[in-house]
């Protein structure tokens, strides 16, 4: 029974998550409804991160065991086919050993945030950013991220519908970069680093770092809310608008990536 990997991308929109779910529409569900027109089912497509409603990836990878021996661009091509017009699309696929899996091989996941700061309306990368109408304070989001950095119980910062075993995780990196947006603006971009996350975790943390950023917490209450391990002491989690799933490393990449 051969196993196949793939590199997926998703306008998360449409969707109310990655996770198959009865009577709802799901991108997981999606793809192993477009299998079910190749092969007879069932079919469980295996996803390296269960991103929530409308978050978008452009670096999900996945797996599933077919009977066929399939070519592997082939199937890619022939899923897409099938995938249309959900905004859905395999950009890599390869055929694997059978101890590959997407979710549980996965060493790293990088995650990437965007808020944009203008008046106007957001037109072109509408459902994609944040769109807030302030500038922030840089510096005192930073400070505040620093906070965050390393092994920590998560508490706080987790959602109460959160099914991991245990809140304690360990965040690599909370880097925030800034620029001009085009048309006018400055757009802020976040990238968070972490072997694993909670529910909602990334989600709290941006919408926790804007209140930092726009001067309603000082930066040290971070460190207040994170050492409180209590949900309520979290700032407002933000909207999926922004949020996309942008890499998943693995000791050998499956697509002859560098680690």
């Amino acid at each position: 029974m051969p196993r196949f990997a793939f590199k997926i991308e998703y306008d998360g929109r449409p969707f109310t998550g990655w996770q198959r779910q009865a009577e709802t529409i799901t991108v997981q569900g999606q793809i192993e409804a477009a299998l079910e027109k190749l092969e007879d089912g069932p079919h469980t497509f295996f996803g390296a991160g269960r991103t929530d409603t409308g978050v978008h990836a452009e670096g999900q990878v996945g797996h599933v065991d077919l009977q066929k021996p399939w070519q592997a661009d082939r199937l890619r091509q022939a899923i897409n086919h099938h995938l249309k017009p959900d905004p859905i699309a395999l950009t890599a696929a390869v055929e694997v050993d059978g101890d590959f899996h997407a979710r549980f091989g996965a060493i790293e996941r990088t995650y990437r945030f965007e808020i944009v700061a203008r008046r106007a309306p957001i037109v072109r990368d509408r459902g994609f950013v944040w769109h807030i109408g302030h500038a922030l304070d840089v510096g005192a989001m930073r400070a505040g991220a620093a906070h965050l950095i390393g092994n920590h119980d998560f508490t706080t910062f987790r959602s109460t519908m959160c099914q991991a075993q245990s809140p304690i995780k360990t965040l690599d990196g909370l880097d925030i970069d800034v620029a001009d947006y085009p048309g006018g603006g400055i757009k802020y971009t976040f990238s968070i680093v972490a072997r694993s996350f909670l529910h909602n975790q990334v989600r709290s943390f941006i919408g926790t770092l804007e209140r930092v950023g726009s001067g309603a917490w000082h930066p040290d209450q971070v460190k207040d809310a994170l050492e409180s391990k209590d949900r309520q002491a979290c700032g407002p989690v933000s909207p999926p608008d922004g949020l996309t799933l942008v890499h998943v490393r693995y000791p050998n990449s499956p697509f002859n990536e560098k680690n």
